[in-house]
């Protein structure tokens, strides 16, 4: 790897598989929907078969939130949860490499009056997003029709980050690190919308323990207190990829009222309520693959094994 006290040169050995996924990603933008369709499902399908542990990660995720399905149920949802996130990797490249527009015939647009509201008055909004394996596709169309700043965490491989950057740069205003409190709220405060997924394990230090899907969980603070320092509304925003696999929904829900509370725990499962009733609409579609249960209250097993 290039010494970590020199800026890294790209074209370094350690880089080349990363340059051949991001060509991979540019081609893959360009297939006819139904071949990507057809890729993204046999992606998914190698990676529940090879990905050994994120399958088992997945598995554990979904008994504990889906205690009341039978074990073949669990199972259908991790094959479909599987088959929903390798999709979303072609819906990723897509929104990376090419322009939306050439989407906007596929998105019905729900709730938009309370953006537009919000926006004839120029105040700026705390947009309440989640780690739906159409995410990025999502970020992409929603510049269609609102512009938004986001919050992200920058990627461990100094070259696709840049990637990754340059291509949301194209539909986000301005991106924001996680722990950028300071700009995030400075760019509400200007009357910006800045989009911000708080359903992940960011650790005890950041966190209250909140239950989600009836387990307790490391629930971050920050939507709150960006909400309290801004004194801006809170609107979730909900994306997914409906049944027909062609098509999409995208849609505003009200501005949370009396947000926040004052009570961190009692935000904290506010929103992890809203969160979870998204998820329920379109289980598969969910990042599970991810370990939203990796911090556990003192004294309590984990859920993950090393």
């Amino acid at each position: 790897m290039p010494r970590k006290d020199r800026p890294p040169s790209f074209s370094h050995p350690c880089y080349w598989s990363t340059w051949l996924a991001i060509g991979a990603m540019h081609v893959a933008a360009w297939l006819p929907w139904r071949l990507k369709l057809w890729i993204g499902t046999l992606i998914g399908s190698l990676a529940r078969r090879f990905a050994g542990r994120r399958r088992r990660i997945t598995e554990t995720n979904i008994r504990l939130c889906f205690p009341e399905l039978s074990e073949a149920q669990q199972q259908a949802l991790v094959k479909d949860t599987f088959r929903a996130n390798g999709i979303g990797i072609l819906e990723t490249a897509t929104a990376w490499c090419r322009d939306p527009e050439h989407l906007r015939h596929r998105v019905t647009f729900k709730g938009q009056a309370h953006m537009e509201r919000l926006q004839r008055q120029g105040q700026g909004a705390l947009i309440l997003g989640m780690h739906f394996s159409t995410l990025d596709l999502g970020a992409a169309l929603h510049s269609l029709f609102f512009s938004a700043d986001a919050v992200y965490r920058p990627h461990n491989n100094p070259l696709f980050d840049r990637f990754m950057g340059r291509a949301r740069q194209d539909y986000f205003d301005a991106t924001l690190d996680r722990f950028d409190l300071r700009g995030v709220v400075r760019r509400i405060k200007a009357g910006h919308c800045v989009w911000y997924s708080p359903d992940q394990d960011f650790g005890r230090d950041a966190s209250v323990f909140a239950p989600f899907f009836g387990i307790q969980a490391a629930s971050v603070r920050m939507t709150a207190r960006i909400a309290r320092m801004t004194g801006a509304p809170v609107i979730p925003l909900i994306f997914h990829r409906n049944p027909d696999d062609r098509t999409y929904t995208m849609e505003y829900l009200p501005p949370l009222e009396d947000f926040p509370s004052g009570d961190e725990v009692a935000d904290a499962t506010r929103i992890n309520a809203i969160i979870e009733a998204a998820i329920r609409k379109h289980p598969e579609q969910y990042l599970w693959l991810h370990r939203r249960f990796k911090t556990r209250p003192k004294g309590e097993p984990r859920f993950y094994s090393r």
